[in-house]
């Protein structure tokens, strides 16, 4: 999940480096929907835990 947010994110970078404002922000707007669901998934883990029986 985090390879995909990365992903979008450096797409966004390079497509706002060559002006494509269009698809810069597409881009960018699902680099940060990975990212959250990236965090929730994170914060979920950490709660959760392995637990060892």
């Amino acid at each position: 999940m985090l390879r995909w947010t990365v992903i979008f994110i450096v797409l966004a970078i390079i497509a706002g480096i060559f002006g494509f404002g269009g698809i810069a922000a597409g881009a960018a707007s699902i680099a940060k929907v990975l990212f959250f669901i990236f965090i929730v998934l994170f914060v979920i883990s950490l709660v959760t835990g392995r637990r060892k029986i």
